[in-house]
């Protein structure tokens, strides 16, 4: 079992952390820039109901991973364009049924819950199948190619931040810059990743970790990131932090029961839950993160003029009939 290091009673390093809010950027000034624009005092909500169907996508069948668990289900969208070895590791897995049976092992107070095959050092672990049983460390990749949406505030972590493939995202100054650089994504309440042992090349992508804190910006870069919750965060955040070393459960009975961890694309149609995800690329959103960053109602006294990346929720919703 693969925490953020591999075995539950080994030293296990700390794995972490994608969130999301509701915000956007497009037309915001540069930082320390004077804002000449007529305020907008369209709420969020008011924004999203004026949403024209192109501002929406359908995530990918394909992409979509439901972990179903007796409280519901918690749906994924994984992340290829990030971690193509590990998302084609994970789709193996789910299509023969690696994670049917097995459980959520771990809650970690404001840090991450955690599931996969929890056994003791030494035991044998179930098997693989047909997936790969090591894959090459996915932490970054090339800035080059990737359409970055930016968001206009400085971020401590990154030289800059903003949303990629739909996903909270960073990179480098030398991709900010236009030139050859780095590009990853954020460690935002949400995030899964996969958990590893010491050597950056360890994981496999059968131990898998949701962040249910505060974003761990300190995990960037530092383990592959695979995707993120569209839907069900709160079944994860609610479950009782373990009490054992790094919120593991002591006893097994504690332990949530997986039962079923399914691709939509393996799931027969009546089953699937259709959802539809605001684009991050468009002008709404941007009018939208200009929402929740400065905001307008009569309540507040003063705009933020500031918003973290993953402070940044983006909408998710169930598509109405035509």
């Amino acid at each position: 079992m693969r925490l953020l290091p591999s075995r539950p009673h080994r030293p296990a390093a700390c794995a972490i952390a994608l969130a999301l809010l509701l915000a956007g950027c497009a037309s915001v000034p540069a930082p320390g820039a004077a804002d000449t624009r007529a305020p907008d005092a369209r709420s969020t909500q008011d924004l999203l109901d004026a949403s024209t169907p192109a501002d929406w996508r359908t995530p990918d069948p394909q992409d979509t991973l439901y972990l179903d668990l007796a409280t519901g289900r918690v749906i994924i969208e994984l992340a290829p364009d990030f971690a193509p070895a590990h998302v084609t590791n994970i789709r193996t897995l789910a299509r023969e049924g690696f994670w049917n049976g097995l459980t959520l092992y771990r809650a970690q107070d404001n840090f991450v819950v955690q599931f996969g095959d929890i056994v003791e050092d030494g035991a044998p672990g179930k098997p693989i199948g047909s997936a790969r049983a090591r894959l090459p460390a996915e932490f970054d990749r090339p800035a080059t190619g990737l359409d970055f949406h930016a968001l206009p505030d400085p971020d401590g972590w990154a030289a800059q931040t903003g949303f990629a493939a739909g996903f909270p995202a960073a990179r480098d100054a030398a991709a900010q810059a236009g030139r050859d650089g780095r590009a990853w994504l954020a460690h935002c309440y949400g995030t899964l990743g996969a958990g590893r042992d010491t050597a950056p090349d360890s994981s496999n992508g059968t131990e898998l970790y949701v962040v249910t804190g505060q974003s761990p910006r300190q995990l960037d870069r530092n383990i592959t990131v695979v995707g993120r919750v569209l839907r069900g965060m709160e079944l994860l955040s609610v479950l009782p932090r373990g009490t054992g070393p790094l919120g593991f459960y002591t006893d097994a009975a504690q332990r949530t029961p997986i039962r079923a961890v399914r691709l939509a694309s393996e799931t027969p149609l009546a089953e699937r839950t259709p959802l539809e995800v605001l684009r991050t690329d468009t002008p709404l959103f941007d009018a939208v993160v200009e929402s929740r960053r400065n905001r307008r109602d009569a309540w507040y006294l003063r705009p933020a003029e500031h918003i973290d990346l993953c402070n940044i929720t983006v909408p998710v919703r169930t598509p109405t009939a035509p």
